[in-house]
């Protein structure tokens, strides 16, 4: 298992259109290392016990009046114990001006200052769930991700047994690829997977025979998907006539990644097989279950009824 151990603040300020009120200050040398964010409403009172300064600071509407109730020698001392006190960056959400002497304060202490017209609760969402997807443990498997029908399916199996096959039949019918070939997994949360492409292959096909194709090209964009959670696996491998495989699907079984259970089916290869379609009635099936209704159980009830009608008939006849 891998994690990235930090991220750029540049990164950041990109996916959150954020905009530098200090543009002398490099914030392409600041990294962020914790999934966190911070309102710095204490320690502008003078409370820095327990400071979590390797977050990012926001300065929303409570903290910027709280700063005007001061005067103006007060509100600069106050800047500047927390611009000193080695923190990343500090944000105002709300679209707030701080004052030109704070912004000089900033650039010459050295200390990204940034805006933003979200919100603040809605601004500290947003970057928590980007900065956990970022920051969260992370493995590379090998194997085909693919959206069907809504469903993250990973589809997995030795080299050259039909996988990327098996997702361009989907593609052609309607479903979008994530990726081929090499999956990122992040896990986000106890019980949540995304997979994504890593950047060399993202969209590429690799098929046998023919060579590297570019699905978004050759398909269109409505073909492709960035990331997708997974939802299930699909284990590809070999007809064995001498093994047992399920046939009625009555108890889950599961495959296990960075900790977290995934809802896994072993599909055995013989010629003849439209791998797509099964995987297309696996992808409605998985839903279904989800939704409260499972097949398998309703067939055994629905069995086990008519034994016991049976076993009554013969009853009643003796």
């Amino acid at each position: 298992m891998a994690s990235k151990e930090r991220v750029k603040l540049s990164m950041v300020v990109k996916k959150m259109q954020l905009v530098s009120l200090t543009p002398e200050v490099d914030a392409k040398k600041v990294f962020l290392h914790v999934p966190e964010v911070n309102r710095p409403a204490l320690q502008l009172t003078g409370f820095y016990e327990q400071f979590d300064n390797d977050r990012i600071q926001i300065i929303g509407n409570v903290e910027h009046s709280y700063l005007l109730s001061l005067t103006e020698e007060e509100r600069r001392d106050r800047y500047r114990q927390l611009f000193s006190s080695n923190i990343p960056c500090v944000v105002f959400c709300r679209n707030i001006e701080p004052e030109p002497e704070i912004v000089e304060l900033a650039t010459q202490m050295n200390l990204p200052l940034f805006k933003s017209t979200k919100s603040t609760s809605d601004f500290m969402a947003e970057v928590i769930r980007f900065l956990k997807e970022q920051l969260a443990p992370c493995i590379v498997i090998h194997g085909v991700l693919v959206d069907v029908y809504g469903e993250g399916v990973l589809i997995t199996g030795e080299s050259g047994i039909g996988k990327s096959e098996a997702a361009l039949e989907l593609i052609k019918r309607g479903h979008r690829l994530v990726t081929d070939d090499a999956v990122e997994i992040r896990k986000i949360s106890d019980d949540t997977l995304i997979g994504s492409a890593p950047g060399v292959t993202k969209y590429f096909i690799e098929l046998r025979g023919i060579g590297i194709i570019d699905v978004k090209t050759l398909f269109g964009v409505e073909s492709v998907k960035e990331k997708q959670q997974i939802d299930m696996v699909m284990q590809l491998e070999d007809w064995n006539k001498d093994t047992e495989y399920d046939r009625l699907g009555l108890e889950e079984e599961y495959t296990e990644y960075l900790g977290t259970k995934v809802v896994c089916h072993t599909l055995p290869i013989r010629p003849g097989r439209n791998l797509a379609v099964i995987v297309e009635a696996a992808a409605v099936n998985h839903r279904q279950k989800e939704m409260g209704y499972n097949a398998a159980k309703e067939l055994y009830r629905r069995v086990q009824e008519n034994m016991l009608k049976g076993a009554d008939d013969d009853g009643d006849d003796d």
